[in-house]
């Protein structure tokens, strides 16, 4: 026990000088990192835990894979055996579970996520919690909390892409949304993790501003320039930080994701970018794109550590276009975050 206590330890060591560099560093990453999506990560104890969108290995839904690390992955079981009986019948043409959202407060971990179809805007975010994220714990049990909120074919926003962030009091707010008007947000009340009963104001945070010569929408799916998606936030020091994929995910090595930050005073907006431009009126800070190796950067999660943040995404290798994990330490400088992608791995 005390050798795997001391191994851990060294590894943690070993890591903690790049989470504290000020020069971002992609990772190198072994074991079961390939096709990852939509990654979103915690840590509880020495145990890192990342969760991903659909289809888990084992025939089950999210994917969920381990680390006493950050570089060597396993995977190590999934969320639910099936989707939810409730979701089934909601809405029939959900095929897999997306873009899950690890999160703790009110004394146990939320795992926000959303069910759709591709390219439609009748969906929705539901809610599981457990009490741990061990499976070796006799308390670990992932429950159905249900439906949290949804959209319809009336609404202009999409009900995806759901990311929990706690203010600086504490308290939640979910921020979420793809393509339409962009990227939405609503205070949650802490106590039933659902959208709070006293504020039930829709606060709008992103969009995408339609230019000149657009291509025209694609028949049964939005049009391509509304492309937006993915939040998520975090607050470091005296900001609240935006972060968002622009461009197409989900097209292998057609992909053009890209990850986009602006910041804010208040959790609820509005969002600069760098150069001054209202996220709101399409601004949006270039964080991240594609190299010659990986393409498509997005779906991103942060995890922020005594020793220094850092952020978990996926990319698509460009060889075969599947996607992959990866993961960067983050180098603030001047107010505003930076981040590395790798140019070694692979995913077949």
């Amino acid at each position: 026990m005390h050798s795997i206590r001391l191994m851990t330890a060294i590894l943690f060591l070993s890591i903690a000088p790049a989470l504290a560099a000020q020069k971002p560093q992609a990772l190198v990453l072994s074991g079961d990192y390939a096709k990852t999506h939509d990654p979103s990560i915690a840590r509880q104890g020495n145990n890192y835990y990342v969760f991903a969108t659909g289809r888990a290995p084992d025939g089950g839904q999210f994917a969920i894979r381990c680390s006493n690390g950050l570089t060597d992955w396993k995977l190590c079981g999934h969320v639910f055996n099936e989707i939810p009986a409730w979701i089934k019948e909601a809405s029939p043409r959900t095929r897999d579970l997306w873009a899950p959202d690890i999160s703790f407060f009110n004394g146990k971990y939320h795992l926000y996520y959303a069910y759709s179809a591709f390219g439609v805007n009748t969906s929705g975010i539901a809610l599981a919690t457990n009490a741990t994220l061990d499976p070796a714990d006799p308390s670990y049990q992932w429950k159905d909390e249900g439906l949290v909120l949804k959209s319809a074919a009336s609404d202009d926003f999409n009900a995806i892409d759901p990311n929990i962030v706690l203010d600086k009091r504490g308290q939640p707010w979910l921020s979420f949304g793809s393509f339409w008007s962009g990227i939405k947000m609503r205070r949650i009340d802490a106590a039933t993790g659902k959208p709070a009963a006293d504020d039930t104001a829709l606060y709008a945070l992103a969009t995408r501003v339609k230019p000149e010569n657009a291509a025209p929408a694609k028949p049964g799916l939005p049009a391509d320039w509304e492309a937006i998606e993915a939040p998520f936030i975090v607050r470091h020091k005296n900001f609240y930080y935006l972060f968002v994929s622009f461009d197409l995910c989900c097209r292998g090595i057609r992909s053009t994701y890209r990850i986009m930050v602006g910041r804010s005073q208040k959790v609820t907006g509005p969002y600069i970018d760098a150069e001054g431009k209202p996220m709101l009126q399409g601004g949006g800070t270039q964080l991240l794109a594609g190299n010659a190796r990986w393409l498509g950067p997005g779906g991103e999660s942060i995890l922020q550590e005594p020793g220094g943040d850092v952020m978990v995404f996926h990319a698509y290798d460009a060889q075969t276009g599947k996607p992959a994990l990866q993961i960067s330490t983050i180098g603030w400088q001047g107010g505003w975050p930076h981040v590395a992608l790798g140019v070694t791995g692979e995913s077949k």
